[in-house]
Parts: structure tokens; C-alpha cells; sequence
């Protein structure tokens, strides 16, 4: 049921958006390969997709962490007038004409609670079977390759381990965009209400352009990066983050090495 209501287009206002839309499963890492999401009549979103592969192992839902739950997190993209536009009894009315879904929902019913548990079972079930780098870890010495190995080695000294953690490889934590130069500055456009990162949900100053770390079991195929999606390749994403979280400019070599290191965690 979760899974059928997660490609469902007539929870959107117009018909034409669906979860799957923008995660999409088997292409883009569960993500949707474009900078800003396109939502109903066209219209542009704010934030980066994320991949919602693994996504349960995350700490909170959404780059700001919005959302404690995947139940909580469902209202957000059904809700947002720049990505599906819906409202819960326009939806709610749509899937009660459909027998197939009053059926499937049965005494339970159809209502915002049974929607949101449906889809958030489902999406707990999307976790991404064992990768090569997991295979390492478990003992097959032959798993990963020299230029692999040597990339996990540069992973951990030069202190990217420090945010990207556990067994999502990040998605864990909270952290600043921005500790060791100004990203924001330089990327030359002007900040937006989405750079505001935790600063939105908790009011504190001290949350400005702080994010939920993003996850990196997926990211060799969820470009762009960051939540503004102004990072077009894996190889610009590691060297952004040694020069604004770092503080170090790590040689191409070295990125190259982490970028094979990080395609290891993909299966």
C-alpha cells in the first residue's frame, strides 16, 4: 500500500506529482538529479532533493530537520506549495473515490495518520542491500580496490569521518556549511530563506546555515550537491568541503581516492 501510494500523482493538487517523481529509485540515487525539485505547474523548489534511500537511519527528515519521524515528513512535500501543492482533504477525497484504496486501507480507513504510516513503512523498507565497502568491512580483504583503500585512508585523516559517520555514512548530525571560509560568500548568488538551514526550525542565530549532514551511502549518484544543488560534480563537493569545513586544500590525487572511496559505499 505504501508503495503504491508513494508513486500516487492524485495526492498532488494537480494530478501530476508523485513521491517517486523526485526519488526516484532506480536512476539518480533515489534522488532526482536536478539542482531545486520541480514540483506542480512547473514550479521550482528550494532545497536539493535528498536520496530517501536508507533515510530511516537519518536523526531528523529534511536538510533542516524539519521532521523527527518519515510519518512527519510525508506533509512536507505533500503540503509545499512548490512541490505537490496538495491539501489532506482534497487528497484524503480522492483516494476514498478510488474502492481499491478503501479497500486496501479497510477499517483503519482513509485518513492523514493511515496515509502517513503506509508511505512511511514502505519507505522504511528502502535500504540499500550490502556494498562492496560493507563486504571490506566484513572481511572479504579482496573487496575494494588500492585506489578505494587509499581513498578511505584520505576519508579519515583528513577528518571528513568526523561528520560523515555510522552506518548511513553521515545523516546523523547536525553541522555548520561554512566552518573554515564563507561558501555563502563566495558562491556569488544571494542567500535565500532555504540557507537559513536549523536556523528556520529552532529561531536560534546560532543555527544559521547549520544542516543535517547529508548521508553519503548514496552520493556518487545523487549530484548536484548541497542543499542548493550548486555543486555539479562528487570531485567539487570534496574539494568544497576541505576548503569550507577543513580548511585544507586536498590534492586532486586525494580526491580522486575519496571519490572512488565513496562510489564503494553505493551498491
Amino acid at each position: 500500500l505504501g508503495k503504491r501510494l508513494f508513486s500516487e500523482r492524485r495526492l498532488s493538487a494537480d494530478g501530476t506529482v508523485a513521491c517517486s517523481d523526485c526519488h526516484d529509485l532506480a536512476l539518480h540515487g533515489g534522488a532526482d538529479g536536478k539542482p531545486l525539485p520541480t514540483g506542480i505547474h512547473g514550479r521550482v523548489g528550494r532545497v536539493n532533493t535528498p536520496t530517501i534511500w536508507n533515510a530511516d537511519a537519518n536523526v531528523r527528515q529534511f536538510w533542516d530537520g524539519r521532521a523527527d519521524s518519515l510519518e512527519a515528513q510525508v506533509d512536507g512535500p505533500l503540503l509545499n506549495q512548490d512541490e505537490m501543492g496538495g491539501m489532506w482533504t482534497a487528497a484524503l477525497e480522492k483516494l476514498r473515490e478510488d474502492p481499491s484504496y478503501v479497500s486496501a486501507f479497510g477499517r483503519e480507513g482513509i485518513s492523514p495518520t493511515t496515509v502517513r504510516s503506509a508511505i512511511a513503512t514502505y519507505e522504511r523498507t528502502l535500504v540499500t542491500p550490502g556494498s562492496r565497502f560493507d563486504r571490506w568491512l566484513a572481511g572479504d580483504t579482496h573487496a575494494l580496490t588500492s585506489s578505494e583503500l587509499g581513498g578511505y585512508a584520505d576519508f579519515k585523516r583528513y577528518g571528513c569521518i568526523s561528520c560523515h559517520q555510522g552506518r548511513n555514512v553521515g545523516g546523523n548530525m547536525f553541522e555548520t556549511l561554512g566552518i573554515m571560509g564563507d561558501y555563502f560568500a563566495d558562491r556569488g548568488t544571494p542567500e535565500t530563506e532555504a540557507d537559513l538551514g536549523r536556523l528556520s526550525v529552532t529561531k536560534r542565530e546560532e543555527d544559521r546555515h547549520r544542516f543535517r549532514v547529508p548521508p553519503l551511502r548514496l552520493a556518487a549518484r545523487t549530484a548536484p550537491y548541497f542543499h542548493d544543488g550548486q555543486v555539479p560534480t562528487l570531485e567539487d563537493a570534496i574539494r568544497a568541503m576541505g576548503k569550507y569545513q577543513l580548511g585544507t586544500e586536498i590534492p586532486p590525487p586525494h580526491i580522486a581516492r575519496i571519490a572512488a572511496f565513496i562510489e564503494s559505499l553505493a551498491p
